[in-house]
């Protein structure tokens, strides 16, 4: 199976330590996870001030309690991602996880054009990749694929609406896609997304799997977005064309809650604006010798990172930890991998990239979800941790 390895070239933010990055860090010899600040001098354990993540994000300036927080110097951060993959890793050694910790883990769904159509999709081929490519053109030819300027809930979304429903096109897809009501689910419970260099869960009851590069935003318990950070929000398509309600089956998964690889708090050279306008690339790289590349634009997305932010968390729902948000993405790849007319699905070994400028990039492996490494640490034991290192 090929490796996978990591350096801070290959994960750090095109600016470099320049933003207020933090992250958190497995520390085998306290037999706990500690909150780091991600600096030119090393990766600093700031856990003394800041037991967990949750806590720095409830700060009322986050970017400005990180740089001034101090502690234990553990290393470079070169050498701390080079033992971040499981495979020959040093087991008394340091290493990067995924840097939320008691947020809840939510996800938005359907928020680009591209991947509405392509939920349309899934729900009339009932999981049936190859009768896709000819309903992908039926439904494009009806409603066209270039819909990045219609805002959803909008009178125009309306409209467009009626004709669908004239047309008996209609779908419970369209309507979280265009509608106003934003579709917004759990993706995993708080603790469990694995970080990057981590092996990343594809259940293997799917034949139709792929990656989800997307922008999680880092919303604090106020509602206020105070940052972002990567994710990889793994989906098994067949599963959910066979039945929107399978979508705890094909979202919540072992190890398929992929984020980071760090959080960046927005401050001088970090702002909601720069998340508004991010590219988002995802690279896979097979086993076989496929490859391929695509991007997704946050500019085309149909509804705003404050509507969906505001969605999530309002005076009707609340979340006393705060909560990270994947946003959705415009890329479904479709290129066909094993022969024409297939599409694509992941394979073991696939080695998934997925990179912004300001935000980095997160690497994984693709294992079956029963491979990768179970999750044991929860929040219980995160609480019985840390007050036996007396942080709380």
């Amino acid at each position: 199976m090929p490796a996978l390895t990591l350096s801070a070239a290959s994960t750090l933010p095109e600016d470099g330590f320049t933003g207020a990055l933090a992250g958190r860090v497995w520390r085998p010899s306290l037999e706990g996870p500690s909150v780091v600040a991600i600096r030119p001098e090393g990766v600093i354990d700031i856990s003394a001030h800041y037991p967990t993540m949750r806590d720095l994000c409830e700060t009322a300036d986050p970017a400005a309690a990180l740089r001034v927080a101090h502690g234990e110097n553990l290393g470079p951060l070169e050498e701390l991602l080079a033992n971040t993959p499981p495979d020959g890793r040093d087991p008394s050694k340091p290493w990067l996880i995924a840097p939320n910790d008691l947020q809840a883990i939510k996800a938005a769904g359907v928020t680009f054009a591209v991947s509405m159509l392509e939920r349309v999709i899934e729900e009339k081929a009932r999981g049936d990749y190859q009768a896709a490519a000819k309903l992908r053109t039926e439904i494009t030819a009806l409603i066209g694929d270039d819909l990045s300027k219609l805002r959803a809930g909008s009178p125009d979304a309306m409209k467009l609406k009626e004709v669908l429903v004239a047309q008996g096109a209609w779908s419970q897809y369209l309507e979280v896609g265009i509608g106003p009501d934003a579709e917004i689910f759990t993706k995993a419970p708080p603790m469990a997304a694995v970080g990057t260099g981590a092996d990343a869960g594809v259940h293997p009851i799917s034949n139709w799997s792929n990656p989800e590069p997307e922008v999680v935003i880092i919303v604090a318990s106020t509602g206020k977005i105070i940052g972002g950070m990567l994710g990889n929000d793994v989906n098994l398509r067949d599963v959910e064309g066979r039945s929107a309600l399978l979508l705890g089956k094909a979202k919540d998964n072992n190890a398929s809650a992929v984020t980071g690889p760090f959080m960046r708090f927005f401050d001088h050279s970090f702002s909601l604006d720069d998340l508004r306008h991010a590219v988002v690339t995802v690279r896979v790289d097979g086993p076989e010798g496929f490859s391929l590349e695509g991007s997704s634009s946050l500019t085309k997305i149909s509804r705003d990172l404050a509507d969906l932010a505001g969605q999530m968390l309002n005076s009707h729902h609340q979340y006393p930890d705060g909560a990270v948000l994947y946003t959705g993405t415009m890329y479904a790849p479709i290129k066909d991998r094993d022969a024409p007319g297939k599409g694509f699905t992941h394979k073991t070994g696939d080695i998934v990239t997925v990179s912004s400028p300001k935000l980095g990039a997160i690497i994984n492996r693709m294992r079956s979800t029963a491979d990768c490494a179970p999750w044991t640490f929860g929040t219980s034991h995160l609480m019985r941790n840390l007050a036996k290192r007396g942080l709380i």
